[in-house]
């Protein structure tokens, strides 16, 4: 006992466990040999896992780190319903955070996987914004699609004093156009369904022909070619396009592989 504590004190004190860690994973890209040693090591000892997981279908993060987790996990899915129309994503969060947040305070650490990177367009931030403020978090940085993309269109993706300038595909043209015209090089991220409106509206302003495009990069369904060869009105999700307006001697027109 600490001096002045009573014996009742002391009991209360020892009743409360101390609370656990909240980890924020980042897996890369798709390809598990691209996880970092911290993260398998982390995923490989938890005894409880979280994950963002589609209403129907195999969770994508789960996937990446299926070899990783120990038969007797607990798991906890974050299951956001997949769709084009806006869903209340909020509450979906504010129901994980309650659940996790019981783990936590139980004084268990929970590892919460996220693909690519946790802080770069991750979901895991959600969950930070809710826990952070009552337990600690640690943030394992992981492989982003941003240059897992550039990797596999061996292109390098920016040089010297060049600005890059991520952009989010459902922005309107209206908002994209000066953004492109304000950078050294792009990258259009969350392509899908826009890529035909993307893909017209880069062959307006010229850079058409300074295009890559990638979908599902590292995973062994992967396309990385020109975007002007591209000959579909849609893109998967996990898809981006890649532009290098620049100077430099390595800026040569993207080859296909698929």
């Amino acid at each position: 006992m600490e001096p002045g504590e009573t014996v009742s004190d002391a009991s209360k004190s020892a009743a409360q466990p101390v609370a656990g860690t909240l980890y924020g994973v980042g897996l890369g890209p798709g390809d598990p040999e691209l996880m970092t040693l911290k993260a398998h090591r982390l995923i490989s000892n938890a005894r409880i896992i979280a994950y963002p997981a589609p209403d129907d279908g195999e969770s994508f993060a789960r996937s990446i780190a299926a070899d990783a987790i120990r038969a007797d996990a607990r798991e906890i899915p974050i299951v956001v319903p997949m769709r084009v129309e806006r869903f209340p994503a909020q509450a979906v969060y504010d129901k994980a955070a309650e659940e996790i947040g019981a783990a936590l305070a139980a004084g268990h650490n929970v590892v919460t996987l996220c693909e690519g990177d946790p802080f770069f367009y991750g979901s895991f931030m959600y969950l930070f914004e809710r826990l952070s403020p009552r337990f600690a978090c640690e943030i394992v940085p992981g492989v982003t699609s941003l240059t897992a993309c550039a990797a596999r269109l061996q292109r390098p993706l920016t040089a010297r004093n060049d600005v890059l300038t991520v952009i989010p595909g459902p922005l309107s043209d209206d908002e994209i156009r000066p953004r492109i015209e304000a950078a050294g090089a792009v990258a259009i991220m969350k392509v899908g369904r826009h890529l035909d409106r993307l893909a017209r509206l880069l062959d307006d302003m010229g850079l058409l022909a300074h295009a890559g495009y990638v979908e599902r990069a590292t995973l062994a369904s992967e396309k990385v070619m020109p975007l002007a060869d591209i000959r579909s009105d849609a893109a998967p999700y996990f898809s981006m396009i890649l532009i290098y307006k620049g100077d430099e001697a390595w800026m040569l027109p993207p080859q296909s592989s698929s």
